[in-house]
């Protein structure tokens, strides 16, 4: 294991010594990692970014396009020839087809190459002519990230903090019934095993589907061709101090580190460690909607995501980036084309404010971080409604469940993010004298001019703050 983990260091640290001669000397590489937490939009993400960068005229945030700089964008070949591609012409077709729909989600990692041709700015602009910078957009499931934070914990540790969180919690009711009947102690009996493990399973599943996101480990909502292995097959137990070796709780433990060594490091060995750009996307107004405990349950989750790109606390991941990080992560809320704009800077605050708390407890330093909100395709437009003798601003879009048009007001955010992140940080069980709603729109049909993407709220700001200084 130990020379396993040297090769890997030093094959890690050539390939990275390689990378560097060759972007210097020739084409300039950025690999931009693209994730987020439940239901936060990342094909969407990916598929309106690209179309944006092919056809610029939406993009007047991005400065080497607004400067006129770019001169072509086209897609090529992704370097990487055993990750599956991104599948971007479907999902713009269904974006952009006569009866619009959301794409599929992407459910394992999957790889796009868009090659830019930009000009040089500045003294070089009249002796150089342009070249072509390849922007390697890596899509990878938020649940996936999540996992970094395993590699510290043993299974008794994993076990305690994921007991004491799902107590109490209706969606784990089934789960906790059937650990309390179980005896850790006990030998192993694999089809009790694996009934527990499928318990675990459903609650993980219940709990993303109502708006936690602290729901590792990811590969058990996302199991590929490791569904029924051995390596998935474990759960949460109370701590058995003396277990023999034949027991559930070591069968368990075994299992646990195995996921670490065999599933989570390979993942972070091969895709993560290579990322020079990273985009976290959030679904901010759902967890708000579905309450406090969402709220808090989404903090974790941010400080977890924090901490994987703080590698110097994993000794792993020390050895593996040897010295190199993430420049810089971009936190962004999306679906703010839910909200009228007027509200767009209450929704940014919170970002901001859950981003700079995980910022704390993580104890993160090195990359340059940032947060906004955005909408990747705008689904809605803006509308004032008249109520009750009072004036609401409204969004108006076509409803997903009837594709009825319906206009949307789902409650003022706060001016201070405060009230909203303490009662979460007390555990409220709801939002006092407050309620809000969240609305699902389909996407409206687009009529595009030449030479425009599709219609967004700050996309363009989002690409300047991660690639703009590259181009």
């Amino acid at each position: 294991m130990v020379i396993s983990t040297i090769a890997d260091s030093v094959t890690r640290g050539v390939e990275a010594i390689g990378d560097a001669v060759s972007e210097a000397l020739f084409e300039p590489v950025i690999r931009l990692g693209v994730t987020g937490l439940a239901r936060s939009g990342k094909t969407v993400f990916i598929t309106s970014l690209v179309a944006n960068l092919m056809d610029r005229g939406r993009m007047g945030q991005l400065v080497a396009a607004s400067e006129g700089r770019i001169e072509a964008a086209f897609l090529q070949p992704q370097p990487d020839v055993t990750v599956p591609r991104f599948d971007y012409e479907t999902h713009l077709a269904a974006l952009t087809g006569p009866e619009p729909r959301w794409p599929d989600s992407t459910r394992a990692i999957s790889e796009l190459r868009l090659s830019l041709r930009v000009r040089p700015s500045g003294l070089l602009s009249g002796l150089q002519g342009p070249r072509t910078i390849h922007l390697d957009i890596v899509d990878y499931p938020g649940e996936w990230l999540l996992d970094l934070a395993l590699l510290d914990k043993s299974y008794a540790q994993w076990s305690g903090e994921v007991l004491e969180r799902i107590a109490g919690r209706a969606e784990a009711e089934a789960y906790c019934a059937l650990m309390q009947a179980a005896d850790g102690a006990a030998e192993l009996d694999e089809p009790s095993a694996k009934a527990l493990a499928a318990a675990f399973t459903d609650y993980l599943n219940a709990a993303r589907n109502a708006g936690y996101s602290d729901c590792t480990p990811g590969r058990f909502l996302l199991p590929g061709d490791l569904e029924g292995s051995p390596v998935l097959t474990f759960a949460p137990l109370p701590e058995v101090v003396r277990a023999g070796k034949r027991s559930l709780w070591r069968a368990y433990e075994r299992r646990f580190e195995a996921y670490k060594a065999q599933v989570v490091k390979p993942f972070f060995r091969d895709h993560f460690a290579r990322i020079d750009r990273q985009v976290v996307l959030v679904d901010v107004l759902g967890a708000i909607h579905n309450g406090p405990r969402a709220v808090e349950d989404m903090r974790g989750g941010l400080a977890d995501i924090l901490s994987a790109f703080r590698p110097g606390r994993n000794a792993f991941l020390s050895r593996l980036l040897l010295g190199k990080r993430v420049e810089k992560i971009l936190f962004a809320a999306t679906k703010a084309d839910h909200l009228h704009h007027s509200q767009h800077p209450q929704l940014t605050a919170i970002m901001q404010a859950l981003t700079r708390d995980a910022a704390d407890r993580a104890q993160f330093a090195g990359a340059e971080t940032s947060a906004l909100s955005l909408a990747a395709l705008r689904a809605t437009v803006e509308e004032t409604v008249a109520h009750d003798g009072k004036a609401l601003d409204c969004v108006r879009g076509r409803l997903l469940d009837t594709g009825r048009q319906a206009a949307f007001y789902p409650g003022a955010l706060p001016d201070d993010p405060s009230q909203l992140l303490v009662p979460a940080r007390d555990g409220a069980e709801t939002w006092l004298g407050q309620d809000y709603e969240v609305m699902k729109f389909a996407p409206a049909p687009l009529s595009l001019r030449p030479g425009e993407g599709p219609p967004h709220i700050r996309l363009d700001r989002a690409a300047q703050f991660l690639i703009g200084d590259r181009l």
